[in-house]
């Protein structure tokens, strides 16, 4: 087994220059300047090849809600390998962990939300969101009713199905996106679009735009909507309070399925076990993946309400892959959600860690470049502006200051991302009040060598 390790940083960097592709990268650009090389975890820590300590902000990609390092999920997946490594559950055939994941998700999730149909990402389980909605309805005698409705800057995968009920222009451009029948609607941000208007009366009109976008297709041709409670990638998009009471009026009174996706904001990451919960929807179609076994192992699944699951199941539902509930993937999950479970991480979040951080956030908004924080359990998004009084954006390229801070929260050894010029925060839900100080105590002085650079530059200026 050879994994380089006792190479040196640059070798590691160039045999990752001469054959691997990075997704969402200019691997060009990559390959001059040197992809940063980790070697291991533990916690909310990483460590690179230089043995820097990096407290990650992101939790990996969304994902490692129970931090780095747990033993228990390494010994229950090499169990499984040698029990049983592979089964597919096509042919009549099903494994024990798949069934016991199932069981346990239907257990959890809200509702009647009793059925689950595994893949191996979110994306995957988006696209078999696309090819269920219209199956149900073409089931139903409505084959008409097969348009999908998204947002403009949602994130819903990055395969050609999921990547097209994103709402994310630069994706749509390479490839052919979107697909035929999905139609996007503006997104409820309202520091960003809100202009003049209450937060309420900003959500009510972005809400309404759904009703607006259904009435223009016809409701006979409009399959269902599909919406993260928070909007991750997008930049934590927290709705205001009025939204979601009112998108779920139109679903419901429309005749609309309403899919939640809970890739991001699943599994404790707003302070419940999903994101529905927290925004009082109620959901006929969940999107689950990322936090379903915190990164140890790819899967994903649509947790599926009673009625669709009865339509569904009445046909052949010609769709799967090979790899749907593969059981070392759902072996390690179920030792996720018993980690979850019997150590109460969602409630250290709901009472502990993101009151910390809603602390910590509250003093780094009075940062003099930072506008006032999105706020959701633990995910965050930190917005930075040359004015915060008027939310205004610079007036140099979008993301150019966003990318200034990220580069020095990364020279401060901690991993916190931007999208645009906002910074996002998304740690592991484990993280404790004496960390997020730590990652308090980074990212400000991160925020103070942008700002004195911005200054520099003579970026500081309104749009």
């Amino acid at each position: 087994m050879n994994f380089a390790n006792h190479l040196p940083t640059d070798e590691l960097q160039k045999l990752d220059a001469a054959h691997h592709m990075h997704p969402f990268t200019t691997n060009e650009e990559l390959a001059g300047k040197g992809a940063r090389v980790i070697t291991r975890a533990k916690g909310v820590f990483l460590t690179d090849s230089e043995g820097n300590e990096i407290l990650d902000g992101m939790a990996g990609l969304w994902c490692v809600n129970i931090g780095y390092g747990r033993e228990e999920m390494a010994e229950v997946a090499a169990r499984q390998m040698r029990e049983l490594p592979f089964y597919n559950t096509f042919f009549m055939t099903t494994h024990i962990p798949a069934l016991t994941l199932a069981r346990d998700l239907a257990a959890l999730a809200p509702g009647d939300l009793n059925h689950v149909f595994f893949a191996g990402s979110g994306s995957e389980a988006n696209d078999t969101n696309i090819r269920m909605v219209r199956t149900y309805w073409a089931q139903k005698g409505k084959p008409g009713k097969s348009h999908i409705i998204s947002r403009k800057n949602a994130y819903h995968g990055s395969s050609v199905g999921s990547g097209s009920l994103g709402g994310m222009t630069y994706m749509h451009e390479q490839g052919g996106l979107p697909i035929p029948g999905v139609h996007h609607i503006n997104q409820p941000d309202w520091w960003g679009e809100g202009g003049d208007m209450t937060p309420e009366e900003f959500g009510l009109a972005r809400a309404r735009e759904l009703e607006e976008k259904i009435l223009e297709l016809g409701a006979d041709n409009v399959a269902a909507f599909i919406g993260e409670p928070v909007q991750g990638a997008g930049g934590v998009i927290t709705a205001p309070s009025t939204y979601w009471p009112e998108i779920q009026r139109i679903c419901d009174e429309h005749d609309i399925l309403l899919i939640a996706d809970e890739v991001i904001c699943g599994f404790g990451r707003t302070g419940n076990w999903f994101g529905s919960q927290t925004v009082g929807i109620k959901p006929h179609i969940m999107t689950v993946a990322k936090g379903l076994s915190s990164g140890y192992q790819p899967i994903g699944g649509s947790i599926v309400c009673d009625e669709v699951a009865a339509v569904i199941g009445a046909c052949e539902f010609n769709h799967g892959y090979t790899y749907s509930g593969h059981p070392v993937a759902a072996a390690v999950a179920s030792e996720n959600l018993r980690i979850l479970r019997e150590e109460k991480v969602v409630e250290h979040v709901r009472d502990t860690a993101a009151p910390a951080l809603k602390a910590a956030l509250e003093r780094i908004a009075e940062h003099p470049m930072v506008g006032t924080p999105n706020v959701a359990g633990l995910m965050a998004s930190i917005p930075l502006t040359p004015h915060k009084e008027s939310r205004a954006k610079f007036a140099a390229d979008k993301g150019t200051v966003g990318y200034m801070c990220r580069e020095r929260c990364f020279a401060n050894n901690l991993v916190m991302r931007h999208v645009g010029d906002r910074m996002i925060i998304s740690p592991p839900l484990v993280i404790t009040p004496e960390e997020i100080g730590v990652l308090e105590s980074r990212a400000l002085k991160a925020l103070d060598e942008t700002y004195a650079k911005v200054r520099e530059e003579d970026l500081l200026k309104a749009a």
